[in-house]
């Protein structure tokens, strides 16, 4: 038996639900009975039910992506800042594999990186790894924080809200689910984008919310809302699922952050209003693909291949003083050789003989 329906508002210490219920976070279970220990919002997933926090800190879980900022180089890692109470490191041999490299010249303070949790130990802190699809240091840009907890809402269904967001500005956006979200485009579209962010993290909990953004951008944008545009009762559900216990999740929103066009779902809710839609939608892709600002992927600068060329150039030196230093041993040896051969023929001459100890 269930008490509470998806996105309620619950307090600590409230039961949520009883018998073929299966407890997650947010929640604990006693007496059979499933319990809320925070205040938050319901979650349902089939028979399992959580309590997701409205405002919370981000903790480190292994396959997350996240985005961090370099505040610490040391002897073989860089301390990375999550926005977590934990911390995170970046170890060399995550970049450069086993060789020792000089780590000031590929990252240094105050460098923001997209970034993947390889491992979390026992206290939570979080070994990070460059290895995976746009990973890599970001150039540019600006940084807007969100809760953590309203990340899937900001990417929305089959990323329909992130895509819509990125067609319309033009601005090239990848979202960490530690809350960080990196956003480069026109200085702008860069303010509009910070704003529609902001917007979608306060109204998460509601319904409607990709109406009232989709218009809010042809407002900042255009300056007035099409005539033509369909609002309809059918909406999708877009319930603000903050739960990233499925390795699933942080795949697709990779995927999201890799994407630069908007996929056809991203606007559909019945099909009597798809074709308006996707018309609508064309618009969208015809001023992202006429935008000025062609932004790259966020990639590792290729700092290894120079570092490489410089050690093989030390080498080169290296072995150029070893052969010097050989060559001068020979020579001096063979200089020692002649003058002992003159010595001797000296010695004959003048009546002596120099008498080993096998001639005695």
């Amino acid at each position: 038996m269930i008490y509470v329906e998806n996105k309620d508002l619950v307090i600590p210490g409230e039961v949520l639900a009883e018998d073929d219920f299966y407890s997650g976070r947010g929640t604990f279970k006693e007496d059979g009975k499933i319990c809320s220990s925070l205040m938050g919002l319901v979650s349902l997933r089939n028979k399992k039910i959580s309590v997701i926090p409205l405002k919370s800190k981000y903790v480190p879980k292994k396959g997350d992506v996240v985005i961090g900022k370099i505040n610490d180089v040391r002897f073989s890692m860089w301390g990375v800042d999550i926005n977590s109470p934990y911390e995170g490191i970046l170890p060399s041999s995550e970049v450069f594999g086993r060789d020792k490299k000089s780590l000031n010249k590929v990252f240094g303070v105050g460098d923001v990186l997209f970034l993947r949790v390889v491992d979390v130990d026992e206290v939570k802190k979080a070994k990070l790894g460059l290895k995976g699809r746009g990973m890599g240091k970001f150039k540019g840009g600006i940084i807007v924080e969100i809760a953590p907890t309203k990340v899937p809402r900001l990417i929305g269904k089959k990323g329909s809200m992130i895509n819509m967001i990125k067609d319309k500005t033009g601005c090239k956006i990848v979202v960490g689910q530690n809350g960080l979200v990196w956003v480069r485009g026109d200085s702008d579209m860069e303010k509009i984008t910070r704003d529609i962010i902001h917007v979608i993290e306060e109204q998460a909990h509601t319904s409607g919310l990709t109406d009232r953004i989709r218009d809010k951008l042809y407002l900042d944008i255009d300056g007035e809302i099409p005539e033509d545009l369909d609002y309809d009762d059918e909406e999708y559900v877009e319930s603000p699922n903050f739960d990233f216990e499925d390795d699933e999740e942080s795949e697709k929103l990779e995927e999201e952050n890799t994407k630069d066009s908007l996929p056809k779902e991203g606007f559909r809710r019945s099909k009597r209003s798809n074709n308006k839609r996707f018309n609508h939608n064309k618009k969208f892709h015809k001023k992202s693909r006429s935008n000025k600002y062609e932004l790259e992927k966020p990639q590792l600068q290729n700092f290894k291949e120079e570092l490489e060329q410089e050690e093989l150039e030390a080498k080169k030196k290296e072995n150029k003083r070893n052969n010097d230093f050989i060559n001068n041993l020979e020579h001096i040896d063979q200089e020692k050789k002649t003058n002992q051969k003159h010595l001797e023929i000296g010695k004959k001459k003048s009546g002596f003989s120099i008498l080993k100890d096998d001639d005695i």
